[in-house]
């Protein structure tokens, strides 16, 4: 058995860590890099020995500090790849370093797909499972939705392997471990339900923000997979329309595509977001123009093509799920305080849904859900806009993701949970001295 690498910087001491964002800073003791599950395990047991707590690090696309800790920082990147495919099972099985984007890659030259995803993948498999990463969907869910069994390494050392068909423990962990937050353990391996490669059609529409809330429903019952964006200090917004096709494929031209996914999503997007954070007084007037240049567009590809796109801007963001009926009037109700008030917001706003399903801590545990996510360009204050975004979205009975910015605390989602006990009952007996622990979890899990 080899021994894990340990990152270092220069000087010889661990080096800092800083999630994407940049708004999360952390100073661990050691920083390591297993290549082999007996090695993680060796680091969880040393680490327990010398009393510091483990975490796992992805690729840092949380806005929250779920994987900064001042103990022994993981990094899963060297476990990673697919391990298995059953194509009668209709299943893959990954390492959990692997990135999203590889997954995505390998499973198309398979000629296979997952049913959903987010709308980027730079993210590692384990790190957005744990964190609750989300599409859209009438009927697919949430990443963590589509695992159908995991690996697990616990407090203890020990190796689980859980799925609905194990033990009593490894089924209850499997329900509760697709979205741990880490506060479980350390996920090494994930089999997610893929099926064969198929074809969808996006549909993208500007539409007014009047129409698109009157026919939000519609929209949702109409179509697989349904989001929009309205821009702020207008009242435009842009819609896209996600159904599996027939084909032929008809990917959108090299040209289109650079100018859609590149000049205006972020070439274009990451100068007015610049002259937006020196000159705020300019941000609506920016906006209408910006809102107002959106075309229709249709273009027919595989999933994962149609489902993700580039985002090198970067940004803060916040975002909470609502019981789906409420999200039309708590969207109406952040556009009247925009517009009723001095705050300048030069991103667009992003709404989504997903069915409910049965993982204690899932956003859309239990409850048809819709999703509305508030953004703010790095660097710019946000404190403002998220606060009072906040205020509205938890009066709607919003559960903040686990993943972004909220600042939300066990006692309030004990009550937005109706799981919660369940999953930290399970922490306690896996986790009793908190090896997993942080700031975080202590903060939203509670001591």
């Amino acid at each position: 058995m080899g021994t894990a690498t340990a990152g270092k910087s220069g000087r010889g001491t661990p080096a800092a860590w800083r999630n994407w964002a940049g708004n999360v800073t952390a100073a661990p003791a050691r920083v390591v890099t297993p290549t082999s599950v007996g090695e993680l395990q060796d680091v969880v047991r040393r680490a327990a020995e010398d009393g510091l707590r483990v975490k796992a690090v992805g690729t840092g696309h949380s806005f929250t500090a779920a994987a900064a800790t001042d103990g022994v920082l993981v990094r899963p990147q060297a476990l990673s790849g697919i391990q298995a495919i059953d194509r009668e099972a209709g299943t893959v099985t990954v390492a959990a370093g692997t990135v999203l984007k590889d997954l995505n890659l390998a499973l198309a030259r398979e000629g296979l797909s997952l049913t959903n995803m987010g709308d980027i993948m730079e993210q590692t498999v384990s790190g957005a499972t744990s964190t609750g990463t989300h599409g859209t969907g009438r009927d697919s869910a949430s990443i963590a939705a589509q695992i159908r069994a995991l690996d697990l390494v616990t407090a203890d050392g020990r190796l689980l392997n859980c799925s609905e068909k194990g033990t009593d423990e490894e089924r209850e962990v499997f329900a509760a471990a697709r979205l741990g937050i880490g506060a479980l353990g350390i996920v090494t391996a994930l089999t997610f339900a893929v099926e064969p490669l198929f074809l969808l059609t996006a549909r993208e529409e500007p539409m007014a923000f009047d129409r698109v809330t009157a026919e939000f429903d519609e929209h949702v019952a109409e179509n697989e997979h349904f989001e929009f964006y309205w821009f702020p200090h207008t009242g435009n917004c842009n819609t896209k329309r996600n159904n599996r096709s027939q084909g032929p494929a008809a990917p959108p031209g090299a040209v289109s595509s650079w100018v859609e996914d590149e000049l205006l999503s972020n070439g274009i997007f990451q100068a007015v977001n610049s002259l937006g954070r020196a000159v705020p007084a300019a941000i609506p007037a920016i906006a209408r123009v910006a809102s107002r240049a959106l075309s229709a567009r249709t273009y027919t590809d595989i999933p994962y093509k149609v489902f993700t796109s580039p985002r090198r801007v970067r940004f803060v963001e916040m975002e909470y799920a609502l019981p789906r009926e409420r999200v039309v009037e708590a969207l109406r109700e952040l556009k009247r305080l925009v517009d009723g008030s001095d705050l300048r917001i030069s991103f667009p706003v992003e709404v989504r849904t997903a069915p409910a399903d049965d993982i204690p801590l899932s956003t859309a545990s239990g409850r048809e859900t819709a999703y509305i996510a508030v953004h703010m360009y790095r660097g710019t204050p946000y404190q403002a806009y998220f606060t009072a975004a906040e205020r509205i979205f938890t009066a709607h009975g919003g559960r903040p993701h686990w993943g972004k910015v909220h600042t939300r605390d066990a006692e309030y989602l004990a009550g937005a949970y109706p799981r919660f006990g369940e999953f930290t009952a399970l922490r306690d007996r896996l986790d009793p001295e908190r090896l997993f622990g942080n700031d975080y979890l202590r903060r939203v899990l509670g001591a």
